[in-house]
């Protein structure tokens, strides 16, 4: 069980920002004057929380402390904002808007996963909500279907153009929507491009890093499974991960600027930690296991002090927790 007082504190971050448009950094093509507007204009639902797909994942956070909550203080004003934003109309238009030809390249693949998350989080409630969002859902599922035959090698950053963490998020969708053809398509890549992936060097972090590129292809790989096949691949491609090594990835990181949005990703990169350790822990042998329950315990308090202070994690960051909580707790099995 994630503690209440907890869940309060995300929605309460959540709901300071989703509807907050300013200050804005939009991924937008303009092709003529006409497309010359603003962040409001252009996405009716998700314009807030300083870019498209922070402002996807605050409604996941949202959405998420809801159902598990639903009784809670902010559950009124939660409910109220999804029937006040999400509208067949206002999703319409932004279908339109991911659908267009000069959209090929929007917010991939970060934002198509958070879509897709939103979407299976909506699917777990009795609102109506998911069929409203599938036709914007339905547009990334294509994009996807689209981009993975294309995709020869992945692409291993630490930040939102990292591939294992979109697979990853993608694939809880398609298994909740019951779409055997996405996940069997995320699931055949993610092996392509990673079963000869042996002994992770670890090279990281690096300084604007909200994921580890190490642990993300971890998890991706544990959680398209099949079971047996993670587990003996994953000996390989950790082999001292037992020993806590490399050492690296079992040391939190702390920003040395938490104004500067690109450096205050670090506290991120805490969070994510603790939430794919969390995950990969029950596929791992005792020994391995306790030590990455470990790791996934020091990560996470020290990313949980630093959920707000600062608008350039505040808009974020509470997402990435209720992840790893989520992990840490069983709500969500890694597969």
């Amino acid at each position: 069980m994630i503690a209440p007082d907890l869940l309060d504190r995300f929605a309460r971050i959540a709901l300071s920002h989703v509807e907050r448009q300013y200050p804005n950094k939009l991924d937008h093509v303009i092709n003529a004057e006409a497309d010359v507007q603003g962040p409001k204009a252009l996405h009716p639902v998700f314009y807030g929380s300083f870019d498209w797909h922070s402002c996807v994942h605050g409604y996941w956070t949202l959405a998420t402390v809801l159902r598990l909550r639903p009784d809670g203080p902010f559950a009124q004003e939660i409910n109220a904002l999804f029937e006040r934003n999400v509208t067949p109309q206002k999703v319409d238009e932004e279908r339109a808007y991911a659908a267009k030809p000069s959209s090929r390249g929007f917010e991939r693949p970060y934002g198509w996963a958070w879509c897709l998350m939103l979407g299976a989080e909506l699917k777990r409630h009795q609102t109506g909500w998911f069929e409203i969002l599938k036709p914007l859902a339905d547009v990334f599922r294509r994009r996807w279907m689209e981009y993975l035959p294309l995709a020869t090698y992945p692409v291993r950053t630490g930040v939102h153009s990292n591939t294992a963490l979109a697979v990853r998020l993608s694939l809880e969708y398609a298994r909740e929507a019951e779409d055997p053809e996405l996940e069997a398509a995320l699931r055949s890549k993610v092996w392509e491009w990673h079963s000869r992936d042996r002994d992770a060097q670890c090279w990281e972090p690096s300084n604007d890093d909200f994921l580890s590129p190490t642990l993300t292809v971890a998890q991706a790989a544990g959680y398209a499974g099949p079971r047996a096949q993670a587990a003996a691949w994953f000996r390989e491609y950790l082999p001292a991960l037992h020993e806590g090594l490399p050492a690296t990835l079992f040391r939190p990181v702390c920003p040395s600027d938490r104004t500067d949005g690109k450096i205050a990703h670090l506290d991120g990169l805490n969070l994510s930690r603790a939430w794919a350790f969390y995950e990969l822990a029950d596929q791992l042998p005792p020994e391995a296991q306790r030590v990455a329950r470990s790791a996934a315990d020091e990560h996470l308090a020290a990313g949980l002090a630093r959920v707000e202070g600062d608008y350039m994690g505040e808009h974020w960051l509470a997402s990435f927790a209720l992840l790893a909580l989520r992990a840490r707790t069983g709500i969500h099995p890694a597969a």
